[in-house]
């Protein structure tokens, strides 16, 4: 029997998914080996039937430059109890290329560990995948699926902002970000959006939904008094990551729970959320703003990857046989600026729990100063005395007091 690599994606889907498979299938085709996409994630593996076929050159050339995931993705996460060695056995499985975001990584560690205490010989290879950017890459490499969403969001977050001037009104948009707000600071950037609302600005003071909205209608205050009546903001979900339970229970907006009492996020619009609470704080203090929501979300995920992708993913994907020749395991493939692969060791960015730390947007670099102080309007001590045509007290909506700056 061939010799065999298995490739499993888990998670969510990210652009460049697709690519990585491809390159994968191809580089060992090329050199005899069978290549299988296993569906499912990890939720078949282990199974008496694990759902899975077979690539040949034919279906990776087909599916290389295409969106979303050939492979049917799963989040589901196997107990060691679940462990069993027979697909590897019964395939003559020799790698196991796993593409996924932190979670499936740590669960392929756990598999390699298993099967070598049961003498099976296999390689593990792990492709870092998350258009949240949020892993933490050498040279501040990008996760791969993050510029192909980050283009989307701005091809559609511009449309949003036209929409605002044509209409003089205001959009409210939340973008995607589990902890960290490197896709909404990069949409907001690079669209020129006059406020922009990341996790990583709360630094100095506890996020909430008051200091949010205010630094929204800081915003809408600064415009006004610049003669210009439209506007958008864009919010990254991660604020929530920060929230408490009661905190997001104190909106009054109705969730469902899951079996641990805590508000299912995923179920409910944050954008809704935001322009809700947003419309409410308008009436309260007699301002006249019209706002509508737009989330930007799983609009992002199955885009067809951009040029960027494509020779990342493919460079990704090739860089797999790479350590695989050189008798790697228990590792994610990753490039430097320049191309080359590079190994990187869970072990080396984990934290004391064995949970790989994020990468958060550095609010403090160049750049990020740049933005702040120069695209995005907002209310600072020298237009208290005009703002106080609009709110009684102008320093509850200063930029830089909201957030202890």
């Amino acid at each position: 029997m061939k010799k065999t690599v298995a490739i499993l994606c888990g998670g969510g889907p990210a652009p460049g998914i697709n690519t990585v498979v491809s390159s994968v299938a191809k580089v060992f085709l090329k050199h005899n080996y069978r290549v299988i996409g296993l569906h499912y994630g990890y939720k078949t593996l282990f199974s008496n039937k694990p759902v899975f076929e077979e690539i040949d050159f034919a279906m990776a050339d087909r599916i290389r430059n295409r969106g979303g995931s050939s492979l049917i993705m799963s989040r589901y996460k196997p107990k060691n109890e679940e462990f069993k060695t027979d697909f590897f056995l019964n395939n003559n499985v020799k790698l196991l290329v796993t593409v996924g975001g932190d979670d499936t990584a740590s669960t392929a560690n756990r598999i390699s560990k298993y099967l070598h205490e049961h003498n099976v010989s296999i390689q593990n290879i792990h492709v870092p995948k998350t258009i949240d950017n949020d892993l933490p890459l050498p040279e501040e490499q990008p996760t791969f699926g993050y510029q192909s969403a980050k283009a989307e969001g701005v091809r559609i977050a511009t449309t949003v902002y036209e929409d605002a001037r044509t209409s003089g009104n205001w959009f409210v948009v939340s973008a995607m970000g589990r902890e960290a707000g490197h896709l909404a600071f990069g949409i907001g950037a690079a669209c020129h959006y006059p406020m922009i609302v990341v996790p990583e600005m709360f630094n100095k003071t506890p996020v909430s939904f008051k200091k949010i909205i205010n630094l929204v209608i800081s915003s809408m205050i600064k415009r006004r008094i610049l003669g210009i009546e439209y506007g958008a903001a864009v919010i990254s979900e991660g604020v929530f990551h920060f929230m408490t339970d009661a905190e997001i229970q104190s909106t009054g907006i109705t969730f469902t729970y899951d079996d641990h009492g805590h508000p299912e996020l995923g179920n409910v619009s944050k954008a809704h959320i935001f322009n809700l609470l947003l419309q409410r704080e308008l009436k309260r203090i007699g301002l006249n703003i019209k706002s509508r929501p737009v989330e930007l979300g799983y609009e992002l995920r199955c885009v067809t990857p951009t040029a960027f992708d494509l020779m990342y993913c493919s460079l990704l994907g090739t860089g797999v046989k790479e350590l695989f020749d050189k008798g790697l395991t228990g590792c994610m493939v990753c490039t430097n600026h320049e191309g080359d692969v590079k190994p990187l060791y869970l072990k080396d960015v984990e934290d004391e729990n064995g949970k790989i730390k994020p990468r958060l947007l550095n609010v403090n670099s160049e750049k990020s100063d740049l933005v702040f102080k120069n695209n995005l309007h907002y209310i600072s001590e020298e237009d208290y005395d005009l703002a106080k045509q609009y709110v009684k007290d102008p320093e509850e909506y200063d930029f830089l007091k909201i957030l202890n700056w």
